[in-house]
Order: structure tokens, then C-alpha cells, then sequence
């Protein structure tokens, strides 16, 4: 990840809305970048999740992409973790 920062905030709403601010361009080695977005819009669609994935600062194509998929990582577990003071957080009463 190095000097790259994403962040995503996440609902799982069932209803299906996508944000994503990242600007990778080009290809990374044979990968061409545009297919990342691409995922994320289907996993999105296919999970009912309404998400917002927002790059905050980055140069490096890989680390940039690494950082998003982390990001997205992190607010899955989030999304479905008991809270003890407020049960699941984020739900609307999916889980």
C-alpha cells in the first residue's frame, strides 16, 4: 500500500449503489486497470451493498488498487461485526 490511501464506507442495504473516486489509468503489467471498477460494480450489484469507495491519495497504480481492495476488506468485517452496544451496524435488518 506504501503512500496510497482508500477509504470505503459501506451499507448492507440491499440496495445496490455504487460511489468510486479512484483514479487508476492504464495497465499494471498485463492487468488493464479499468477492469478493478468493473469488479467492484458487479460485486456491489450481486451483494445489494451501497458503498463509497474514495481514493485519498496515491501515485502508484498497484499500491492504489491494493488499497482499495484492503479498504473494502476492512468495511465488509465492519459491516457485519456485533457490536455489543448495538448489535450489527449495518444491516437493515439483512443479516
Amino acid at each position: 500500500m506504501d503512500e496510497a490511501c482508500v477509504e470505503c464506507d459501506m451499507d448492507l442495504s440491499n440496495r445496490p449503489f455504487l460511489v468510486y473516486e479512484v483514479e487508476v489509468y492504464g495497465k499494471v503489467g498485463n492487468f488493464d486497470t479499468e477492469l478493478v471498477e468493473e469488479f467492484f460494480r458487479a460485486f456491489i450489484l450481486n451483494a445489494s451493498i451501497s458503498a463509497h469507495i474514495v481514493q485519498k491519495r496515491g501515485k502508484n497504480k498497484h499500491h492504489i488498487i491494493e488499497a482499495a481492495f484492503k479498504a473494502v476488506g476492512v468495511s465488509i468485517r465492519r459491516a457485519i461485526a456485533k457490536n455489543d452496544r448495538i448489535g450489527i451496524p449495518s444491516t437493515k435488518d439483512m443479516l
